[in-house]
């Protein structure tokens, strides 16, 4: 894709401090998307914000705690006030919460894998579906994870909670199969040198694995106003 193709366009992304969220958010402003950029981490933000200035971009950051009962409400309200549309969704927030057996997941646990991997994508779609709508293109991608069909032993709260995001996105968008002004689909990033990764997997060597930035083709494909894919799980397999 060129710096022009998304030119003009609004992207949302969040979780969008480090990581996937951070590397996509540059990718988006680079292609010409105006990136509202939302983490709990203001410092990392303000990072963003100052590279994707440095690359020619154009950014809003808005510190924002997923949990919150009611920040993502209130971010679609200001959204619909300031620019009355959304052109691109992307749900990267996530939460891996602890490694061990079920039977000894504290429920605090399960609270907030839940809250941030499937409430928060949930509450999304109540809040940015009628923006989304609002645009001549509206794209909405999640990021999910193979955890969701592998189910490997002791990930039970990440594993179950993104199976469900599956599920939650699958639904949505056959609610939208006929609608060609909205496209709506998931993505398994697969292995990419992240923060999450290195907690997940500590005796990995990062430096075997993609950065994040090579997610950016496939995102890029399903953020276009070309896009025709609805309702799928893409694979990204380095």
């Amino acid at each position: 894709m060129t710096q022009t193709d998304l030119d003009g366009r609004l992207a949302l992304v969040s979780g969008a401090s480090r990581g996937i969220g951070r590397a996509m958010a540059l990718e988006l402003a680079k292609a010409g998307a105006h990136v509202i950029a939302t983490a709990r981490t203001t410092g990392g933000l303000e990072e963003l914000d100052d590279d994707i200035v440095k690359a020619g971009g154009s950014c809003t950051i808005v510190p924002l705690d997923l949990m919150s009962p009611d920040g993502i409400e209130k971010l679609g309200g200001v959204i619909t006030e300031r620019w009355e549309k959304l052109d691109i969704l992307l749900a990267n927030a996530g939460s891996l919460g602890v490694l061990t057996p079920a039977s000894q997941v504290k429920s605090k646990t399960w609270h907030d894998v839940i809250g941030v991997n499937l409430m928060a994508p949930a509450r999304m779609i109540r809040a940015f579906e009628p923006l989304l709508l609002a645009s001549d293109a509206g794209r909405a991608v999640f990021i999910s994870s193979g955890a969701a069909s592998s189910r490997r032993a002791f990930w039970a709260p990440y594993a179950a909670s993104k199976a469900a995001l599956d599920a939650l996105v699958e639904s949505w968008a056959n609610e939208h199969v006929n609608n060609q002004n909205i496209r709506i689909n998931t993505v398994y990033p697969g292995a990419l040198r992240t923060q999450m990764r290195s907690k997940a997997f500590p005796g990995e060597n990062p430096d075997t694995l993609p950065a994040p930035s090579a997610l950016w083709p496939t995102i890029a494909e399903l953020v276009s106003p070309d896009c025709t894919r609805n309702g799928e799980t893409v694979k990204f397999d380095g």
